[in-house]
């Protein structure tokens, strides 16, 4: 199984983000903290081996090292965490210094993903982060030294205000430093959030949006500068030099079990020996999750198993398998699926190469209208 451990700490909320993050005192620290070591104690499959470990959040550099190091070695101290695990630590440029990087390596973490979403110091301004771009380079000079040698960047397009030209001045700078792993979204108006008032349906800056035919060229022009780079696109948003694909994401799209630490962290298990049912929890959003109630809890037929495989099967470029569903599920693809998928190559969506089921440059654009067809 994977783990996934939530730290919803920040030194300041970013403008466009909907996770569960804030900032706060090291008294409400100390508790999340407490309260999260009991969660981890409390857990029923001691002994259980675990391929993966992800700290995301919120920005979990941004408290003491010694906190992530601790709960780190009582996950190895409760569980059978694979001396080989990859093991990342989501960091914001403005949060690490020499001596954090040293004591995340030598306490096994093995792989930084940096949130850096812009080269652009204006457009970093408008988002609402706390660095600028020469932090990032420094924060990215500190990791190499430190030995990191896999380090994920995650960028985000659509942003209001940069066109194609812009982004790609803008990755092409993040790609001369040589990550082995980029991350490329594309912006999300999520309500409850200041960008929401700005530029959703009733913001006053709701125009200054790119056009979805604009935030499309962003898009194709990200595919083609990687693929020039020498990165391999695996997965709709996730490019990465050979053998640097994050494991981890990997194993969320190809229905690994994942257990979720603390609040908001959702959990994915089977719930019976053959695999034909599951449950998916997800924590309450709140620093007193353990007392309440899951905000979401959905069980699994083998028929949303099954779906499950294709949408999230068909996110990455291997696309699905014929051969891999009948082994997971006991039945045919072509019987499920196949009316779908045949309907959807001759718009030009998906396309058939034998056992195999991908998308297409466009489908990748417009993949969710086929993603609707299997729920």
């Amino acid at each position: 199984m994977e783990i996934y451990v939530h730290i919803p700490f920040c030194v300041q909320k970013c403008l466009y983000c909907d996770f569960f993050s804030r900032t706060s005192d090291e008294s409400v620290k100390d508790r999340y903290f407490r309260d999260l070591e009991e969660e981890i104690r409390e857990d029923g499959r001691t002994g259980s081996y675990v391929s993966s470990v992800f700290f995301g959040g919120g920005t979990p550099s941004c408290v003491p090292e010694e906190r992530i190091i601790e709960i780190l070695d009582l996950l190895k101290e409760k569980y059978r965490v694979d001396p080989a695990a990859e093991i990342t630590l989501e960091a914001n440029p403005g949060t690490l210094t020499k001596k954090k990087l040293k004591l995340y390596q030598e306490a096994g973490i093995s792989r930084l993903s940096l949130g850096l979403q812009s080269a652009d110091d204006k457009v970093l301004k408008k988002l609402g982060r706390i660095h600028d771009f020469a932090a990032f380079e420094e924060s990215f000079r500190l990791a190499r030294e430190a030995g990191f040698t896999n380090i994920n960047v995650d960028l985000i397009s659509g942003i209001p205000g940069q066109d194609a030209k812009s982004f790609e001045k803008s990755m092409k700078r993040v790609l001369k430093l040589g990550p082995e792993h980029l991350s490329v979204y594309s912006l999300i108006i999520a309500e409850n959030t200041p960008f929401y008032a700005l530029y959703g349906p009733e913001g006053s800056l709701k125009e200054t949006l790119p056009s979805e035919e604009e935030d499309r060229e962003q898009v194709e022009m990200t595919r083609a500068l990687m693929k020039a780079y020498g990165y391999r696109q695996y997965e709709i948003s996730n490019y990465a030099r050979p053998g640097a694909e994050c494991r981890h994401n990997i194993g969320y799209w190809t229905q690994e079990e994942y257990i979720g630490f603390g609040a908001a962290a959702a959990s994915f298990y089977y719930t019976d020996p053959e695999k034909t049912k599951a449950e998916r929890v997800k924590h309450a959003e709140s620093m007193d999750w353990r007392k309440l109630p899951p905000e979401e809890k959905e069980e699994l037929s083998l028929s949303g198993l099954m779906a499950e495989y294709m949408i999230l099967g068909l996110r990455m470029n291997e696309g699905v398998t014929g051969t891999k569903f009948k082994e997971m599920f006991g039945r045919e693809m072509k019987d499920e699926y196949g009316h779908i998928l045949d309907r959807y190559e001759t718009y030009g969506v998906v396309k058939q190469e034998g056992d195999r089921v991908f998308l297409t440059d466009y489908g990748q654009d417009v993949c969710n209208l086929l993603f609707e067809e299997f729920l």
